[in-house]
């Protein structure tokens, strides 16, 4: 028998880490490739931030209403998630697995409630049926996509240091690659959103006539979120890049094959990228992403 004291709150870390991936692994099959390409700590860390990103997204568009919650309960449990979430990251220390997982990652690397509030707020306007002006939607992308870009961005660079020149041309690029991200997802989950919830994240646009020029126009706005983006991935992290570099160019297939579907079947089919090609560009991403850290 080892003499070693036992370690209660790093085996709870563990199997809270694991529950994370877990979740990850059960709902993203996508982002669960490109993950695999991150440094494992690096690893850990994003998959905890994705995991509670998940559970909230849940609770506003998935498992929640499908067991029978009303808007008003949708609403309680997601004020209760973020309660639990802020509490969890100021002691280290939550009874919700997923939280814990996060709240670990949060004190590493400094992810504080300037980061979490914007994205508690954009899940809870999901829940709010008013249609969205220009100003709500760049909000709502701030804090569902480009938030979670800033936070991932916090795991990257844990211990690199970069220049404040460098770190802020990195943020720039983050919130760049979650804007595009979202922006595609509205794209080719425009009949989910429309047809099933009602929501329309294209404000002046009619989803059920969506135009080819109209289309085109939301895909050069993708195009120059991808560009911006793009240019910043050689100056991040050698145990991030190529994961960053996989995500950034399965995206730009996304955006490509969109723009090859007719807009009229955005509303009754979803794009996406096959297995087999995710692959590819995960290997591909992995031979080529080279550069250099500032």
């Amino acid at each position: 028998m080892s003499g070693q004291e036992p370690d209660p709150i790093g085996a709870y870390t563990e199997a809270a880490t694991a529950s994370a991936a877990t979740v990850i692994r059960f709902y993203s099959t996508s982002f669960g490739a490109a993950a695999r390409l991150l440094e494992p700590v690096v690893r850990e860390q994003v998959r905890s931030i994705y995991a509670l990103v998940r559970v909230a997204d849940e609770v506003v568009d998935g498992a929640a209403a499908a067991a029978g919650l009303d808007l008003r309960t949708q609403l309680e449990q997601l004020d209760d998630l973020e309660r639990e979430t802020e509490r969890a990251m100021a002691i280290g220390f939550s009874t919700n697995l997923v939280v814990h997982a996060f709240a670990v990652t949060a004190r590493l690397t400094g992810i504080g409630t300037d980061l979490t509030a914007p994205f508690f707020a954009s899940m809870r306007r999901d829940l709010d049926a008013d249609p969205l002006d220009d100003d709500e939607v760049a909000a709502y992308i701030h804090g569902s996509a480009e938030v979670v870009g800033l936070m991932c961005l916090r795991a990257f660079i844990i211990g690199s240091h970069p220049s404040p020149t460098a770190l802020a041309e990195l943020e720039d690029g983050a919130t760049h690659l979650g804007a595009a991200f979202q922006k595609v997802n509205f794209l080719r989950d425009l009949s989910a959103d429309w047809v099933r919830l009602g929501r329309n994240y294209f404000p002046g646009v009619d989803p059920a006539h969506l135009t080819e020029h109209q289309k085109h126009l939301i895909l050069d706005d993708i195009d120059l979120d991808l560009a911006i983006a793009g240019r910043c991935i050689p100056h991040l992290p050698r145990g991030s890049r190529a994961a960053v570099a996989a995500a950034h160019a399965l995206f730009a297939r996304l955006a490509a094959k969109l723009r090859g579907t007719p807009a009229g079947s955005l509303l009754t089919a979803r794009v996406r990228v096959p297995d087999a090609e995710k692959l590819t560009i995960a290997v591909h991403a992995a031979l080529t992403s080279g550069g250099r850290e500032r």
